[in-house]
């Protein structure tokens, strides 16, 4: 019963604690005042919001994130190598884009959201729509000389990380 309490009036206690901290950091002064103004905006907006958020995952590797992450950090910056090597060196007439239907085997949003966000971080790739039943995703690449090695690649390389992360 407390719990439930609990979450009523923070339903989610580390999105607040990080408006909290994000309000004192944008301040670029620390003071009382506004460590307290950002704890009540930490509780106000969550709890005003709450009836939007879906529910929690049942299940999350943090861990695993943290390596998925630093694996994503990689990939973009390779990717920015890649994608300044053919601004550079192939004409417009030759560019190879290609729009690529990837079939999804996640079903949490939340896992999905994240695989589309990573597409779209990393330069050359870009989620252009979410089919409505959520079973695929609609991705443009800027140049690629074999759709289905990309698909393929999306769904060994992020996708079976992110089933591993969203349990």
């Amino acid at each position: 019963m407390v719990r439930r309490a609990f979450y009523w009036l923070l339903p989610h206690p580390f999105l607040t604690l990080l408006l909290a901290v994000v309000w004192v950091l944008l301040q670029n002064e620390f003071s009382a005042g506004m460590a307290v103004f950002g704890l009540i905006l930490g509780i106000i907006i969550p709890w005003g919001t709450s009836i939007w958020w879906p529910d929690q995952p049942k299940g999350f590797h943090l861990g695993r994130m943290f390596t998925y992450a630093l694996m994503v950090i990689y990939d973009i910056i390779k990717a920015n190598i890649e994608v300044a090597w053919i601004v550079i060196s192939v004409p417009n007439a030759k560019l190879k884009p290609a729009w690529i239907v990837i079939p999804l085997d996640l079903v949490q949003p939340e896992a999905i959201t994240v695989l589309a966000g990573t597409i779209t971080l990393t330069p050359g790739t870009v989620s252009a729509d979410l089919s409505n039943e959520g079973h695929s995703l609609l991705v443009h690449v800027l140049h690629t000389d074999d759709p289905d090695g990309v698909r393929d690649e999306i769904k060994t390389r992020y996708e079976a990380r992110l089933k591993e992360i969203f349990i």
